[in-house]
């Protein structure tokens, strides 16, 4: 497997594996991770999209460009891993494990 390539799973499809650029998916992930706080309820999607994108690498999202796809990426892909969740109640609401 190429370095420059990371494999995601989805928590609504988790037998589906998809490759995508390493680069772009750690620097959202870290975007991700300052920006949602450890406790339930969380952050709604819309406002954790908006807190993350003055910590992402603006080479890669230049003026946020892409970033609610990575967001979204991401969000499953660490929701398949344990390592953040959905508040129990909608509207859809993150923070980490």
């Amino acid at each position: 497997m190429s370095e420059d390539k990371i494999e995601v799973r989805n928590i609504n499809s988790p037998d589906h594996i998809t490759r995508v650029d390493r680069t772009k998916y750690e620097d959202m992930k870290q975007a991700l991770l300052k920006v949602l706080p450890s406790e339930a309820p969380g952050l709604k999607v819309a406002e954790a999209q908006d807190a993350l994108k003055p910590h992402l690498d603006q080479t890669l999202f230049p003026g946020g460009a892409k970033s609610g796809w990575w967001l979204k990426c991401v969000q499953l892909d660490l929701e398949f891993k344990g390592e953040i969740k959905r508040a129990e109640k909608p509207p859809v609401r993150l923070y980490k494990v």
